[in-house]
């Protein structure tokens, strides 16, 4: 049975990718994830916040004169207290490369063009097999348009692609007006492959301190459907690879975003809470499957279900929300 798959133009030995999480901190953890099957390991986000902390706080560092009143500086960290500094994000890498056999892809995550290029570089020189550049941000502004964002997305994705030579995949949303249209262009453009889809982390209400208090949750299957729906209409269309990111937690999930087209799925939920073993029921629950319905490789059955494959593209339009809409009865 060949599980074997290329995602971002790296081969891979199985369709399993570990997502962007903490597994990229502990050494130990990431070797018992690689020992139970996940193909690559995609590190936690360098978030844009940090590369504008660790400018600001070396420019105190350099030019804040020792006779200054301490007080009225004493607002900005000093540059040695910062834990989480972009030189450390690469030191990690290094150590994470040096540790494992499988692919390790770094992670950029802002919003606005600026100061991506040169750690994108950083990031390069220091061993990683791919970026993948996550423009995580919630549009609040009413006065600035679809179009504003998606031009800002698109410039920090082309300034990237032509600094590094490693492929360079793109975390989307699903709130764009014209999805499909933003991924070919995307596609287009450079990007070696889309992940789908970031998952937005909602605040709740405290209603007797009357805060808004963050809540994370892990996701389940059910956030799998959105994924399917986009995966199998994107996979006809586009050069790059897809990932599917949230909702796989079982073998079934897995193969249902295969069948749509991904080739690749990123998990995170799922080893988090069951452990790196869960890699391992995921991998031979596919193997099962494939063995049940005649497949002999991953790349013949992928896309099998998707718009262009599908027995009844239909379902995955209009004419399947009216027929589901009318099926309830009371």
């Amino acid at each position: 049975m060949n599980l074997s798959t290329t995602y971002l133009g790296l081969k891979l030995r199985s369709p399993v990718v570990i997502g962007a999480s903490p597994f990229c901190d502990n050494i130990a953890l990431a070797g018992q994830l690689e020992e139970a099957g996940a193909s690559a390991l995609v590190m936690h986000s360098l978030f844009e916040e940090q590369i504008e902390l660790e400018q600001r706080a070396l420019f105190h560092h350099l030019e804040t004169p020792a006779e200054s009143n301490p007080e009225a500086v004493s607002y900005f960290p000093r540059y040695d207290e910062y834990q989480l500094t972009p030189d450390t994000y690469v030191r990690k890498l290094e150590r994470l490369k040096n540790a494992l056999s499988i692919p390790v892809i770094a992670s950029l995550n802002g919003r606005l063009p600026g100061g991506w290029v040169d750690y994108a570089r950083q990031l390069e020189s220091a061993g990683a097999d791919a970026i993948e550049l996550n423009t995580y941000q919630l549009a609040t502004d009413p006065d600035t348009s679809g179009n504003f964002i998606e031009t800002d997305i698109m410039e920090i994705v082309r300034s990237v692609i032509a600094t590094v030579k490693i492929p360079v995949s793109v975390k989307l949303s699903p709130f764009h007006t014209s999805l499909a249209q933003f991924a070919s262009t995307l596609d287009q453009q450079g990007a070696a492959g889309l992940v789908l889809f970031n998952r937005f982390y909602q605040p709740d209400f405290d209603i007797d301190d009357l805060e808004v208090v963050p809540r994370l949750k892990l996701s389940n299957s059910s956030e799998l459907l959105l994924r399917l729906r986009w995966l199998s209409i994107l996979s006809p269309h586009l050069k790059g690879s897809l990932a599917c990111s949230g909702g796989v937690h079982t073998a079934e999930d897995l193969i249902k975003a295969v069948l749509a087209g991904a080739n690749a799925v990123q998990v995170v939920s799922l080893p988090l809470e069951f452990g790196p073993r869960s890699i391992i029921t995921l991998l031979d629950g596919l193997v099962e499957w494939m063995n049940d319905h005649d497949y002999r490789s991953i790349d013949q059955m992928r896309g099998a279900l998707n718009m262009k494959h599908c027995p009844n593209p239909s379902a995955h339009e209009r004419a399947n929300y009216i027929k589901v809409l009318q099926s309830w009865k009371v």
